[in-house]
């Protein structure tokens, strides 16, 4: 994968865990851009999974990284952006698959259902997968309204 800037985004759910995740960018040397929250108070996460999605349409970050108590509502929210792909992942495997067969540009993490050590296995296999294109890319042209 061609990493640019990575973005990232949470809500209060998922604000430990973006902790960990910015560490984990700096120690590989990636740079990065957060679009919030910054506390563990209550927020919503679609104000922040907006701001995420906006930053990639805009070039100004690729890929990204979202997490919220589930995963699924700021999974929801980026989806709704056009030329957003995200992918929730609780496995590497997953987070493999995401990339080989859908290109997705947003990688989605459970704040609440993952451990650092796990969210470590999906952001390395994130990084480490690239997009397959062939039968892939015809079906990924069909996602647009």
């Amino acid at each position: 994968m061609d990493v640019k800037t990575v973005g990232i985004a949470s809500d209060h759910a998922g604000f430990a865990l973006k902790q960990y995740v910015i560490q984990y960018l700096k120690e590989k040397g990636l740079e990065y851009k957060d679009y919030g929250t910054y506390t563990e108070d209550s927020c919503d996460y679609s104000d922040f999974g907006h701001a995420l999605a906006k930053g990639i349409e805009d070039g100004e970050v690729y890929p990204g990284i979202a997490i919220c108590g589930s995963g699924e509502g700021i999974s929801m929210t980026l989806n709704k952006h056009q030329q957003i792909r995200a992918g929730l992942c609780w496995i590497p495997e997953i987070a493999h698959l995401i990339r080989q067969h859908n290109n997705a540009n947003v990688l989605v993490m459970p704040g609440r259902f993952i451990d650092n050590d796990m969210a470590k296995s999906i952001m390395d296999e994130f990084f480490a997968t690239d997009f397959e294109g062939g039968r892939h890319q015809r079906r990924i042209d069909k996602i647009p309204l």
